[in-house]
């Protein structure tokens, strides 16, 4: 699952993400998978972190491959996405 959120907002956005996450399957995170940025390496979020044990695991940036789980769900999500837009006759351009 991809969580976007601005710098600003991250540590925000992942403490309610985590809360509802764990309500919903009654487990708790035990890995994050981020890139490099920012948003996910400040003093706030790594302290977050590790008072929560979850394990960041970081990639390089820009290497989406690194993330087969993701590309294969985007994959889908894009096919079913050019399937509805044949289907209803949209030109390509879109």
């Amino acid at each position: 699952m991809y969580l976007l959120a601005k710098k600003s907002e991250a540590i925000e956005k992942f403490k309610l993400f985590k809360t509802r996450v764990e309500k919903e399957i009654g487990l708790s995170i035990h890995a994050l998978r981020t890139d490099h940025g920012g948003e996910y390496s400040s003093v706030e979020f790594v302290s977050l972190c590790k008072i929560d044990g979850i394990q960041r695991q970081l990639i390089a940036a820009y290497t989406p491959q690194q993330n087969g789980v993701a590309e294969r769900k985007n994959r889908t999500i894009m096919n079913m996405v050019r399937s509805l837009l044949l289907n209803k006759k949209i030109p390509k351009m879109f």
